[in-house]
């Protein structure tokens, strides 16, 4: 068994809503095993009001989240990533910055709930959604023996758990 805290860093073009969703996820379920961070490409500047409101919803921290650039940790001195996840599909196909240490990568896009459209309840079900899958993918990977499996194999299940029910269009082609 290893004391290590794992940092995870997921990322998102507007980093204001599935990444936000995610990183609160991990925070709570992962017990102190990991620490999560959340960047985009091109933050947004504000996190979504209805990301914040689903995260309440079921019981997951909702304060203290801001919308920021991948830069920020890219930089000397910012934590040393362990895994990097895109949950966006158009931050999967973006030149990402050289992360330092060489942290295992993978996919695991969801729809984006910020673009729904619809009533208030229709929109509340599309982040109500996202946020299932994204526990569900998280909770595989918090789950996987990170001490005692080998570089190619958890590379293998990280990016198979991208697959998993609710995968965007692009996700699930690259299964």
């Amino acid at each position: 068994m290893t004391d290590k805290t794992y940092n995870v860093l997921f990322l998102c073009t507007g980093n204001s809503a599935r990444s936000i969703l995610a990183e609160s996820i991990l925070n709570k379920e992962g017990a102190g095993r990991f620490r999560a961070f959340s960047a985009g490409s091109q933050p947004k500047g504000e996190v979504n009001p209805h990301a914040l409101k689903e995260l309440d919803a079921l019981g997951y921290p909702s304060t203290g989240f801001s919308s920021e650039s991948w830069d920020v940790f890219a930089k000397p001195g910012a934590p040393e990533m362990d895994f990097i996840f895109t949950v966006c599909d158009s931050a999967a196909g973006e030149a990402c910055p050289v992360w330092i240490g060489h942290p295992m990568t993978a996919h695991w896009g969801v729809e984006d709930p910020a673009a729904a459209i619809g009533t208030e309840v229709e929109i509340q079900r599309a982040f109500a959604l996202a946020a299932r899958f994204l526990k569900n993918r998280i909770s595989a990977f918090i789950n996987l023996p990170l001490a005692s499996i080998d570089r190619m194999a958890l590379e293998q299940h990280v990016r198979h758990i991208g697959s998993l029910e609710g995968a965007s269009v692009k996700s699930a082609k690259a299964e």
